[in-house]
């Protein structure tokens, strides 16, 4: 009767001249991968004719004006002046980030 590790160790994938599995072996994952693209090609064409011919057209605003107005204010009625501490010579330091 044969153990697990026995079985594990034995050497099934063609170094030697009786019983090798390499042949056969890569000649089923060959077919099946194949047999998986063929597959995946058939579904995407079958999704790709169920598209419409046309999509409908997104709405666009066509004035500039209107559409800068729909964006909201970052700072929310905040003044435009930095909050950082002046640098001690009087100028801005610059930030990394």
């Amino acid at each position: 009767m044969l153990t697990t590790a026995q079985v594990l160790a034995e050497n099934n994938f063609g170094d030697t001249r009786t019983g090798g599995l390499a042949g056969p072996m890569g000649l089923f994952l060959i077919l099946l991968l194949a047999t998986a693209t063929i597959l995946l090609i058939r579904n995407m064409n079958a999704r790709l004719r169920r598209l419409p011919d046309r999509f409908p057209q997104q709405t666009r605003p066509t004035d500039p004006s209107k559409a800068e107005a729909s964006v909201a204010d970052p700072t929310d009625g905040a003044d435009g002046r930095d909050s950082s501490p002046p640098a001690p010579n009087g100028h801005q330091q610059h930030r990394n980030g």
